[in-house]
C-alpha cells in the first residue's frame, strides 16, 4: 500500500474535496494541517510518503527535501506550476510531478472584493457600525477612473473586463498585448511607467519569471500618484515588500491591498500588520470550495493514474 500525504490542508477539508475512498487498499491517505517553520520536523512528518499533494506553494519542495525522503515516488500539485517544487531535482530523482487545473475567476473575485473593500471604507464602516456607531468616512467612486492592469493574462483580462463594467478606464501591460488586440478588448495598451503613473488601482497579475521578479520597487511606487491604491493578488515575489512598506508609511501611494507575502503564513511581527492604509486577506485568491473541488479531484486522478502505471498532466522543469 502506498502512503499518499496532503500537505498545508490549513481549512481541514482536503478529505471532503476528493473521493479518495476510490484508492481502496492501493493507497492510504494522511492529511497535515500544519505548517512545519522546522524543516526537521517537516521531514520527520512526511519521512514514510510515497505521494506528496501539495497545496499551491505553501511548502517549499526544494531539493534536500526531496533527496531527505527516500520512499517519495510522485509529487502532485494544484495548478499546472509551482515554484516551491524543485522539478528538475523530482526528475533526476525519477519522481514525476504532476500539476492539476485550477480556476482562475476566485482570484478576479477576491481582487474586486479588495478594491471595492478600500474604496468604500468597509473595514473602518464595518467596524464602527459592531462597535456601537455609524459612518466614520466618506468613499470614493470608481467610475471615470483609471485601473492599470500588470499582467493581461486569464485572471488580469477577467478584472479587466469587471473594471470595465464600473465605468473605469483601463490601461494594460501584457508582452503579447498589441493595440488592436487591446483596443478589441476596450482596454489600452501601456507601457510600465505610463499605466504607473496615470492609474489610479494598479493591480499585478503577472507569472514570476526572470523579468517580472522585483518588478515594483522603490521606483516604481514613487511613479504612482500619491493617491493610488497598489493591488497584488500575483505572487509577493513580484514586488519589493520592504519598499512598499516605505512607500505607505510615507505617503508616497495611497494604500495597498494584499493577498500574497513573502513569508506565509504572516507573522505577527511583520510591519505590514501595522502599516497604515493597508488591506490584507490570508492568501484567499484562490480559496473557493469550487477550486478546491477541482484542484483535488484532479489530484485524486493523476494519483489513480500512476498507480495503474500511466501519468497525467506531468509537469517539466
Amino acid at each position: 500500500m502506498k502512503n499518499v500525504v496532503i500537505l498545508d490542508d490549513y481549512q481541514e477539508v482536503a478529505l471532503e474535496m476528493a473521493d479518495w475512498a476510490r484508492l481502496g487498499s492501493r493507497a492510504s491517505v494522511k492529511v497535515v494541517n500544519r505548517r512545519f517553520s522546522d524543516r526537521n520536523a517537516l521531514k520527520q512528518a512526511i519521512a514514510q510518503a510515497n505521494v506528496l499533494v501539495c497545496n499551491r506553494e505553501r511548502t517549499r519542495i526544494d531539493r534536500d527535501l526531496i533527496a531527505d525522503l527516500p520512499d517519495l515516488e510522485l509529487i502532485v500539485t494544484s495548478g499546472m506550476q509551482n515554484k516551491a517544487i524543485d522539478i528538475a531535482a523530482a526528475n533526476e530523482r525519477g519522481i514525476p510531478v504532476c500539476g492539476t487545473a485550477m480556476l482562475g475567476y476566485p482570484t478576479v473575485e477576491l481582487t474586486w472584493a479588495l478594491i471595492l473593500a478600500f474604496f468604500r471604507n468597509l473595514p473602518s464602516e464595518i467596524a464602527s457600525l459592531k462597535a456601537g456607531g455609524w459612518q466614520v468616512g466618506l468613499g470614493h467612486g470608481l467610475q471615470g477612473k483609471t485601473l492599470g492592469i500588470v499582467g493581461y493574462g486569464r485572471i488580469g483580462k477577467g478584472v479587466a473586463k469587471a473594471g470595465l463594467g464600473f465605468g473605469m478606464n483601463v490601461l494594460a501591460l501584457s508582452r503579447s498585448l498589441t493595440a488592436d488586440s487591446a483596443a478589441a478588448d476596450g482596454v489600452q495598451k501601456a507601457d510600465l511607467d505610463t499605466l504607473l503613473a496615470k492609474s489610479d488601482v494598479v493591480s499585478l497579475h503577472l507569472n514570476v519569471n526572470s523579468e517580472s521578479r522585483g518588478l515594483i520597487g522603490a521606483k516604481q511606487f514613487e511613479r504612482m500618484k500619491n493617491t493610488a491604491l497598489f493591488v497584488n493578488t500575483a505572487r509577493s515575489i513580484l514586488i519589493d515588500e520592504t519598499a512598499l512598506v516605505e512607500a505607505l508609511t510615507k505617503g508616497t501611494i495611497g494604500g495597498a491591498a494584499l493577498d500574497v507575502f513573502d513569508e506565509e503564513p504572516l507573522p505577527n511581527y511583520h510591519p505590514l500588520l501595522s502599516t497604515p492604509k493597508t488591506l490584507l486577506t490570508p492568501h484567499l485568491g484562490y480559496v473557493t470550495e469550487e477550486n478546491y473541488r477541482a484542484s483535488y479531484s484532479e489530484a485524486l486522478e493523476n494519483i489513480e493514474a500512476w498507480l495503474d502505471g500511466s501519468l497525467t498532466r506531468v509537469l517539466t522543469a
